[in-house]
């Protein structure tokens, strides 16, 4: 019965090689070291059958020969259990020195184990088909150094879980439960010999959750996926290897004229032609990307250039359809810090690149790094001021000239660092404005205006309300009025007491999702009006278009005025038109009398600037106010 068992794990064994043999394989390290499992685990099974053999035939073989076999065999239960754990090494660790460090320590206690095995005497038990077992010191160290190395691989996992691949770490556990039962039902039934099976279905498990090669290949083109990608370039990374990559890229514009059959086509010719390059691993990165991995930069740069030339004559049937690819080239991915930021490079580069033209290729160099490592800075930077709340609002007088004092007051975002520094807006504005951030941060914004103007009441102090700047991105937030509102009825605001900004820009590009939001929050009693006046695509229509009540000249426009005599009659004909549509206008960047004066003459409603203050925090803000009006 025994042999039958241990017959089963072994056809098992040979079904799962013969599937993981015939597939496409990328070469990384846990491949090599599961194939390691596979034939430790596959030698084990064959050792106990021998044993099982050797047993039955004792009385006809010498002692020797037979405590050999058997020790033989259950020193193959140690290197199974030892293989587990350099299988979790190598996820973890890698090739690199730690790896050959830690995984040189667990051979050598696999080494001590083994020479105890073969040193200390082993009992035999063999009573017909029934029982036969083996028993004794050399059977107790077995257990031992299996538990040992058992015990040592659920703490590496669980100290490394989080750098740890999480369907790895699933499957070794549930390899470590079958090895487990299976040992406590071997040393409580000796007659059941079931540890070899159950390392073979642990094996088939592993196989098909994480070593299957088909998990590493895209369906669609038989190139290696994503994950095959990361996995290869973690592997390459932490061995210190230098490599390049360079990603060919078709656009959606350039195949926007074909039929789908055509496109179909094409795509098939060209992966066609890029696995036949030697020297080259090829990936799909994304839908309309593939990425080519070289160790070394000259192939890179030979392919690169065989790429383009081939790609200057037609494709399909005829050789007739032409398309010319984008192309991103790393010449030196040692310019980024871990292996996983290489993917993320790439597709900074992408989204930043204004480099794009037809058959361009776009170098990523040291420099690009480190601009893609300061935005991500910053967006950690963000992150920990939104967690920290080291978001403050500061705000800015601004002159009535009508009335000869301060009316009103623009609120700006401030963050502080670490190290309780002010961050100046510029270096984190785009950035938050890039990756979605500014709709929070806007919202933080937001609250803290409205839980200063319920607090400290400035109203009575003659302010008649806030300016709060609105984004482009929170002009295209379908979502704005309605978060306003809330906040505004969650501090008990009076709605007049807010007036949103928006630019020229945003009004643009998000007009009709900016158009329902305006209504709404018009409707509910917030007034707008124009930033940014005088920059971008400026156009009188806007101001027609846009229910604004107030027009704020951008401060170039008014550096402009005192530099430059056309820039004169722009701004004269501008302010004309703007008065005749009976809307005020604020003059922004005003730092000397000289300017302020003009300003006043001309007959602009609100000065701003530094002439008066720069930007307050709340508590000085106020103690200016109170100041001025005294």
């Amino acid at each position: 019965m025994n042999i039958k068992v241990q017959c089963c794990g072994i056809v098992l064994m040979f079904v799962i090689l013969y599937f993981y043999g015939r597939q496409k394989k990328i070469r990384l390290n846990t491949e090599k070291a599961f194939l390691g499992m596979f034939c430790t685990i596959l030698a084990s099974l064959f050792m106990d059958i021998l044993s099982l053999v050797a047993l039955t035939h004792m009385d006809q073989l010498p002692v020797l020969a037979v405590d050999l076999i058997c020790k033989a065999y259950i020193a193959m239960l140690v290197l199974s259990a030892l293989s587990g754990i350099l299988y979790v090494c190598t996820d973890i660790y890698g090739g690199g020195p730690r790896y050959r460090k830690v995984t040189s320590f667990y051979c050598i206690m696999a080494g001590i184990g083994i020479i105890l095995i073969f040193i200390l005497p082993i009992y035999k038990i063999c009573n017909g088909e029934k029982e036969m077992y083996t028993y004794g010191p050399s059977a107790l160290v077995t257990y031992a150094f299996a538990f040992f190395f058992f015990t040592a691989t659920l703490i590496l996992m669980q100290r490394h879980k989080d750098s740890m691949n999480p369907r790895r770490r699933e499957a070794v556990y549930i390899w470590i439960a079958f090895w487990i039962i299976a040992a406590v039902i071997q040393f409580i039934f000796k007659e059941l010999l079931v540890v070899g099976y159950a390392g073979a279905i642990a094996v088939m498990v592993i196989y098909l959750k994480l070593e299957n090669p088909e998990t590493n290949l895209d369906r669609q083109t038989g190139l290696y996926n994503q994950n095959a990608l990361l996995q290869y370039i973690i592997q390459l990374h932490g061995r210190n290897q230098e490599f390049s990559v360079l990603c060919m890229i078709f656009s959606r514009s350039q195949t926007n004229n074909m039929t789908s059959e055509e496109e179909q086509q094409i795509r098939r010719e060209v992966i066609k032609f890029i696995l036949e390059i030697p020297n080259a691993l090829a990936f799909r990165n994304a839908e309309d990307e593939i990425a080519l991995l070289f160790r070394h930069e000259t192939e890179a740069e030979e392919c690169g250039a065989m790429l383009k030339r081939r790609f200057e004559f037609g494709w399909g049937k005829n050789s007739n359809i032409f398309v010319s690819p984008n192309w991103m080239y790393v010449p030196d991915t040692q310019i980024v810090n871990q292996a996983e930021d290489i993917l993320y490079l790439l597709r900074y580069a992408r989204q930043n690149s204004k480099d794009f033209g037809e058959s361009e290729t776009v170098i990523i160099d040291k420099m690009i790094a480190d601009r893609m490592y300061e935005e991500k800075r910053v967006e950690h930077l963000m992150l920990r001021a939104i967690e920290k709340d080291r978001i403050e609002v500061y705000y800015q007088p601004i002159f009535s000239t009508k009335e000869q004092c301060f009316t009103s007051a623009e609120a700006l975002i401030r963050i502080r660092d670490e190290n309780d520094e002010i961050v100046p807006p510029g270096v984190f504005i785009n950035i938050a404005e890039k990756n979605g951030m500014i709709i929070k941060l806007g919202e933080i914004v937001f609250e803290k205006v409205c839980s200063f103007l319920k607090e400290h009441r400035p109203v009575q102090l003659g302010i008649h309300y806030i300016e709060v700047n609105l984004s482009v991105v929170q002009c295209a937030y379908e979502h704005l009025a309605e978060s306003f509102i809330r906040i505004m009825e969650k501090y008990g605001i009076d709605p007049a007491w807010i007036n949103l900004e928006i630019t020229e820009s945003a009004s643009i590009s998000a007009k009709k999702i900016l158009s329902k939001n305006m209504k709404t929050l018009i409707d509910y009693g917030v007034h707008f009006s124009l930033d940014d006046f005088g920059t971008g695509q400026s156009n009188l229509n806007y101001i027609v278009e846009m229910p604004v009540n107030i027009v704020k000249f951008d401060r170039n426009m008014i550096s402009a005025y005192f530099e430059n005599g056309k820039a004169k009659y722009v701004m004269d004909a501008a302010m004309h038109m703007i008065h005749g549509m009976e809307l005020q206008i604020v003059s922004e960047g005003i730092e000397t009398k000289e300017q302020f004066d003009t300003m006043e003459n001309l007959g602009i409603s609100y000065i701003q600037g530094y002439y008066f203050s720069k930007p307050l925090p709340s508590a000085a803000f106020l103690e200016f106010i109170v100041r001025q009006r005294q």
